[in-house]
């Protein structure tokens, strides 16, 4: 029994990890405002298919290292990926019920407060302005969880993560 929670547990941190590498990886300066929040839909994914699992503390510990990756005030990052999957955990069973488009739109009211509350805590550090490439993630986001969903829940299954 405890080599089955060890292994699950290292799938759930596999999957987050990838996420994280995904978030950081370089990519071309025409590509990179669409770029999904991979965290955040794992996140997402991960809280509302087992929330005793995934949850605010693992969004806190993987947002502190997000911060540490890209160099940012430390805290930022953590914070605004509480807040959203603290909102997924807590309408888990409702989410659940909805069809996989339906998500999509939660997905991308969830993404628009995470790039909200990033751009708060920018802009109190430092004098920056909001300009309209910075929203083309959540779009981008909204159209990738229907596969980021499936992927995710094929993995559970296989792996019989519960």
């Amino acid at each position: 029994m405890r080599s089955f929670s060890l292994k699950s547990r290292a799938i759930i941190a596999g999957s987050l990890l990838l996420a994280l590498i995904l978030s950081v990886l370089p990519l071309p300066d025409l590509i990179m405002p669409f770029r999904p929040d991979w965290l955040l839909l794992t996140l997402i994914y991960w809280s509302i298919a087992l929330p005793h699992r995934a949850n605010v503390g693992t969004a806190f510990c993987v947002g502190l290292l997000h911060d540490l990756l890209l160099g940012s005030v430390l805290g930022v990052h953590a914070l605004a990926l509480v807040i959203p999957v603290y909102l997924a955990a807590s309408q888990f069973q409702r989410m659940r019920n909805y069809s996989v488009w339906q998500q999509a739109f939660l997905v991308a009211a969830l993404a628009i407060l995470n790039k909200l509350l990033i751009f708060w805590a920018a802009y109190m550090n430092r004098d920056i302005q909001l300009d309209y490439h910075y929203f083309w993630s959540i779009v981008s986001s909204m159209v990738f969880w229907p596969w980021v969903f499936l992927l995710l829940r094929n993995v559970r299954r296989r792996f019989a993560i519960t």
